[in-house]
């Protein structure tokens, strides 16, 4: 029987160039489940089936393994999330490209040291070996896979649906009061998105530094702000964990923490270093959530699956808007602390973006919801049906 806009196990294995026994181990294994089995089991697959096939291909290609494909490609493809997707797969690609190349410079290196020594005993090849451990290629390509995946799902939903039209970023930027030759520093940079989402003076005399404990987050900041070897960017980038900042004492006018304080291990030492790399009457700009930030999120999936637990830390107690005050100013660092809140909400009319977000946080809801996927999208459609508020309590510290 031809179901319209299904194909069998062969079909689809013929349209994908792939064998039939591919297509059942990826059954098997979870990794790609048929949209539609009838009665007597045999399986049919559909178009969006196939997009979720060359993802998982591609991933394969690249090197990565089975469970990390799993998680990489559990949702569903609409077309926005296709053309993400798509576009992280080019920066995947381009990363690889970029690892592939260091690897490729220092073998070149290493030919051209090694044919000016007589024995090869004498020639030291723990640089050579260093450097191609430290790429650390398939777990550092899909951490920042996920990463680049995570934050997109996240920007997504807040730009579709925040009341507060003035959008996140520029109500920051507001806050910054950026003013000619200022040495600015931002931990935590991810993506650019606070650059890249507003607009510099022209001609720009600011330097700014852009770090990130993650490579990969760095590269991407890169790629979307402007390569650090032009000389008329304002821009460098930089790798570091910010309990250690790279730079002497008295550098900054402003240094900008945004949504990073409450992943610090050592929040003391973290801005302790903040105020030794401030000059006298510098600022930190900090940012935290409150606890009542996205609370319906969380009651949402749990009263799907009790067990799911969206972040296993309430970063909120470790440096939230209720406490941030008390912190900062109790630190002995700052003489002046003042609470700028962030006024907005979410109303949510589609479900897609929504599991993207879920899917993004930081939790065990993979665990649960791989097998369970199709049940937990019909769950949410309902949800948001007529709309789904969610609460945003969400601002920024000023530091003296």
């Amino acid at each position: 029987m031809n179901l319209p806009g299904y194909y069998s196990t062969g079909q689809f294995a013929k349209m994908a160039d792939v064998s039939v026994r591919t297509i059942r181990f990826y059954d098997r294994s979870g990794t790609l489940k048929p949209s539609y089995v009838n009665e007597n089991g045999a399986r049919f697959y559909t178009d969006a089936d196939l997009v979720r096939l060359q993802q998982i291909l591609l991933l394969k290609y690249l090197g990565f393994s089975l469970e990390d494909i799993r998680n990489m490609t559990i949702s569903q493809i609409d077309y926005s999330h296709l053309l993400s997707s798509l576009h992280l797969q080019h920066k995947l690609v381009q990363d690889r490209i970029e690892q592939m190349q260091t690897v490729s410079d220092s073998i070149e290196e290493t030919i051209a040291e090694l044919s000016r020594h007589q024995d090869a005993k004498d020639f030291d090849w723990k640089k050579m070996l260093d450097l191609i451990h430290l790429t650390g290629m398939e777990n550092s390509l899909a951490s920042q896979y996920q990463n680049s995946s995570n934050l997109t799902a996240r920007i997504d939903l807040h730009t579709r649906y925040s009341s507060n039209r003035q959008g996140w970023f520029p109500w920051l930027w507001s806050l910054l009061k950026l003013e000619d030759d200022m040495q600015v520093l931002e931990l935590g940079c991810g993506d650019g998105a606070l650059w890249t989402q507003n607009t510099l003076p022209h001609p720009c005399r600011l330097q700014i530094s852009l770090s990130d404990i993650s490579d990969g987050m760095v590269r991407d900041a890169r790629r979307n702000i402007g390569l650090s070897s032009n000389e008329n960017s304002p821009f460098r980038y930089y790798t570091f964990d910010c309990s250690h900042i790279p730079f002497p004492d008295d550098s900054f006018d402003l240094v900008i923490a945004n949504h990073v304080l409450f992943y610090c291990e050592d929040l003391r030492q973290v801005l302790e270093e903040v105020r030794r790399v401030l000059r006298k009457g510098g600022r930190l700009i900090c940012s935290a959530y409150g606890s009542h930030h996205m609370q319906e999120i969380t009651q949402l999936v749990q009263e799907f699956d009790s067990h799911i637990v969206l972040s296993a830390d309430h970063l909120y107690e470790r440096f939230g808007l209720e406490n941030g005050k008390e912190i900062l100013a109790g630190c002995g660092l700052f003489s002046d602390v003042t609470l700028n809140r962030y006024e907005d909400s979410l109303n949510v009319t589609d479900a897609q973006p929504l599991i993207e977000y879920i899917l993004s946080c930081h939790g065990n809801q993979n665990r649960y919801l791989i097998d369970r996927y199709r049940e937990f999208s019909l769950f949410v459609e309902e949800k948001v049906r007529g709309g789904f508020h969610i609460t945003k309590d969400a601002g920024a510290f000023t530091c003296l």
